[in-house]
């Protein structure tokens, strides 16, 4: 095995070689502190304002895509082979004002100019792969970004505008791409990085199998894959996180195929990655999916991780346990496939042995016999966590329900099926007396806690409601159904 103890990466127009990188060490304080790139602003330190957004190109099937991500919380050793872009960076044909700044000095779309930045970076990365967005597509791209000033309408004129001011292909990260993927390729050396004292070390595994027996030499270590979660353990709570096994490079783990069974992810593919599978497989989910955060984090954040950390409040669990999902986890050479409600056990305690980690996610396609549905109950409608969150299958065959897959999450210590919920339903006729015979028997199922999100009354009232939702939005018998949407 190959041994390197520096990071390597492009930073805007030339290598960079840092010799000795910590576990905790984020991208944000490098470009201040270490290289004065100063643009890059801190606000929040959580990924939630958006002013610290960058660019970061990787590698992708051959070619080469950039990502806007959140620089407070992407740590410095998950960059290796990378190509990081600030504001600083970006330019005009002519060597002024790039296209998204000038639409934004057009539109008024800055006052103090604090948050500007990170909004430059967003817009210019949806303006790379949108050229003529609509507005929605604009406030998608926008829900990780706070306008403390503005306001988002004349910032929302810009973005649509940006291609009158030029256009994505006379861009410079698109004439000069062929000779950054070269560049990028050539850091590619294979080898496994260890790199930092060793009571901050970060380690890089070369691929795959080296990760799997990394973990296994190092089990009390600290996995690290988008650090959407992990990253405000060291902002926010100034844990120690070493050794940190950074995975986001690991090809392997970012696969998405379709089987007979449904389809199967790699524990790495990022919300963002997977998206596309939802507009094409579950488009119940789109709206749902899109509320998971703000873009940023949606490009950092992996499905594994949503899983592996156990929260009682991921996005993703209740309604990848309603779908009937199961993950395999691997030690070494050795996997285990388990339903994924099983994968949880208790608060802060999920099914996992020493050394071992959640490899990938199978996902059964839904049949044509089922509805199926996902909703989220939050204070804000974008980039909030959820106080209650719920994914609903129903199998309906003759107007019976024949089977019902029914999971929360907020109500429970772990993500969990609603066991009585779904037994009332399940035989029945698909009809509001059934559904409200569901709703009732959630109080046999949960008993929530009250916190600074919502109280116990309000999360189970909130709880019975969405069943209620989730008939009239499928009522057959009625030519207007109810729908509710963003």
């Amino acid at each position: 095995m190959n041994l390197r103890s520096d990071i390597r990466f492009l930073l805007n127009g030339r290598p960079v070689t840092v010799p000795s990188v910590t576990a905790s060490q984020t991208l944000l304080d490098f470009l201040r502190i270490d290289q004065r790139l100063t643009g890059t602003k801190e606000g929040c330190a959580e990924g939630d304002c958006g002013a610290c957004t960058v660019l970061v190109g990787r590698l992708n099937d051959g070619g080469l895509k950039y990502e806007a991500v959140n620089a407070c919380i992407r740590f410095l050793a998950s960059l290796d082979g990378c190509h990081v872009v600030t504001i600083e960076h970006i330019r005009g044909a002519d060597g002024g004002l790039h296209p998204v700044q000038q639409a934004m000095v057009e539109f008024h779309g800055a006052q103090c100019g604090f948050c500007t930045p990170g909004i430059v970076m967003s817009l210019y990365a949806l303006w790379m792969e949108q050229p003529e967005p609509t507005p929605a597509q604009v406030e998608v791209a926008l829900q990780g970004n706070l306008c403390r000033c503005t306001g988002y309408e004349p910032i929302i004129k810009a973005a649509v505008a940006v291609s009158q001011y030029g256009t994505p292909s006379a861009d410079y990260l698109n004439e000069t791409r062929t000779g950054i993927v070269a560049q990028l390729q050539d850091l590619q050396d294979g080898a496994r990085v260890v790199t930092g004292p060793a009571d901050n070390q970060a380690i890089v595994p070369a691929d795959l199998d080296d990760f799997a027996t990394v973990l296994v030499e190092n089990p009390k270590a600290t996995i690290v894959a988008g650090a959407t979660d992990v990253g405000l353990w060291v902002t926010k709570f100034l844990r120690p996180i070493s050794p940190a096994i950074h995975i986001n490079q690991i090809d392997a783990l970012k696969q998405i195929e379709m089987t007979e069974e449904g389809i199967t992810l790699g524990a790495g593919v990022s919300y963002s990655d997977f998206l596309p599978m939802v507009k094409a497989h579950f488009p119940f989910l789109l709206e749902y999916w899109n509320r998971i955060a703000g873009w940023q984090v949606r490009n950092m954040g992996t499905v594994g991780g949503n899983i592996a950390n156990g929260s009682p409040i991921g996005d993703t669990p209740p309604v990848l346990i309603a779908l009937g999902a199961t993950v395999t986890l691997r030690r070494g050479a050795d996997r285990r496939t388990v339903p994924l409600e099983d994968y949880f056990i208790d608060y802060g305690k999920q099914d996992l042995g020493e050394g071992e980690f959640l490899e990938s996610v199978q996902i059964p396609l839904p049949g044509k016999s089922q509805i199926n549905a996902a909703y989220k109950i939050s204070k804000r409608r974008d980039e909030d966590i959820s106080a209650v969150a719920v994914g609903i299958s129903v199998t309906v065959e003759g107007g019976q329900i024949s089977a019902a897959r029914i999971a929360f999450g907020g109500m429970a210590a772990t993500p969990k099926r609603a066991a009585a919920a779904e037994a009332a339903l399940v035989g029945q006729p698909f009809a509001e007396a059934s559904f409200d015979a569901a709703a009732k028997a959630v109080g046999a199922d949960f008993a929530p806690l009250t916190d600074w999100r919502a109280s116990s009354d309000y999360r189970m009232l909130s709880a019975q409601n969405l069943l209620r939702r989730f008939f009239l939005e499928h009522d057959e018998a009625t030519d207007q159904p109810v729908r509710l949407t963003a």
